[in-house]
């Protein structure tokens, strides 16, 4: 079985954007808005050249809320892809919930079983790609992302992105970190 690192991508890998209409950041509507963090590339690097395989799980449900389209959401992922193709560095899956339960788009709006905290990418994972969920990691920036993890059995790496702060607080996560390159420290020594 093969140890896998599972991260949220908003807010841990790239920027929030501060949207002016809802007076809050969030995860970017436009390929120019996403930016990643400074040391993103090399740490994933890290993790990949250590023998770990890399997943993306990601709330997506601005679609669903109404505040941009599918399409714009799939072409910020494209770009994402892009810059890793370029950096040499592949994800085994990215997995992207897009419903929520209060959206306003009828097909998408529903208590779905992909949305963290539940943990069906990452049991998907398990059972696909052959993940020794155990011996894995969940790195996010929210309290949903640490409980997804550890209803999963894996390891839980907090992010502290100050744009996230509203929305931790209730879990209790195994490590708190700065960024993305201290969490690659604490697996990489672990």
């Amino acid at each position: 079985m093969k140890k896998a690192v599972f991260l949220d991508r908003d807010g841990v890998l790239n920027e929030l954007v501060f949207n002016p209409v809802t007076v809050e950041y969030e995860p970017p509507h436009s390929p120019e808005d996403l930016v990643l963090y400074p040391g993103v590339l090399e740490s994933l690097q890290h993790l990949h050249n250590s023998g770990f395989e890399l997943f993306i799980v990601s709330n997506q449900p601005d679609y669903a809320k109404g505040k941009t389209t599918l399409e714009n959401l799939k072409a910020v992922h494209e770009k994402l892809v892009s810059i890793l193709s370029v950096a040499g560095l592949t994800f085994k899956e990215y997995y992207y919930c897009y419903h929520h339960p209060r959206g306003i788009v009828p097909e998408f709006t529903f208590d779905c079983e992909c949305r963290k905290p539940k943990s069906q990418f990452l049991f998907t994972a398990e059972r696909d790609y052959g993940i020794d969920l155990k011996n894995s990691w969940m790195i996010g920036d929210r309290d949903s992302d640490i409980e997804c993890g550890k209803s999963a059995g894996v390891h839980t790496i907090l992010v502290e992105n100050i744009h996230s702060s509203m929305y931790r607080g209730s879990s209790i996560p195994e490590f708190t970190v700065a960024n993305l390159k201290n969490a690659i420290q604490i697996i990489l020594h672990h």
